[in-house]
């Protein structure tokens, strides 16, 4: 099944940054990588919800 992404540069970069650091080192808590992450890219509360709800099911479905 494949994942829709959003069309806002800062958030597909905020999932490819996240998506990296959990490769590096999967046992960081996502919660932080994912607050890290909305500094870094300046998300919006929408995309931060976009960004919390796409790690959550991607987590759900490995």
């Amino acid at each position: 099944m494949a994942t829709i992404m959003p069309e806002g540069e800062d958030i597909q970069k905020a999932i490819k940054w996240v998506s990296m650091n959990l490769e590096e080192k999967s046992d960081q808590p996502l919660h932080k990588l994912v607050e890290k992450a909305v500094f870094k890219f300046d998300l919006s509360p929408v995309d931060t919800e976009f960004l919390i709800g796409f790690f959550k099911k991607m987590k759900a479905t490995t």
